[in-house]
């Protein structure tokens, strides 16, 4: 599969958080770093994922704001 979205961060999925709608996927991406995602539940049982199994974070956005105390 080819994608437009350049910012493309593989690794392994180490947690899912179920909700009733949404569910949180964390993506260890290496080097300490991970990166997580709120889909839809029906989007996880779609997709098959797992804790253990490999998988893309793809971010594409027009704006990414930081912020410090």
């Amino acid at each position: 599969m080819k994608l437009s979205a350049r910012n493309q961060l593989k690794g392994k999925i180490v947690k899912i958080d179920e909700g009733a709608v949404n569910g949180i996927v964390l993506i260890d991406i290496g080097g300490g770093n991970q990166v997580s995602a709120t889909i839809s539940m029906a989007s996880i049982k779609e997709l098959g994922l797992a804790v253990g199994k490999e998988a893309t974070a793809v971010i594409k956005s027009t704006s990414v704001m930081v912020g410090v105390d």
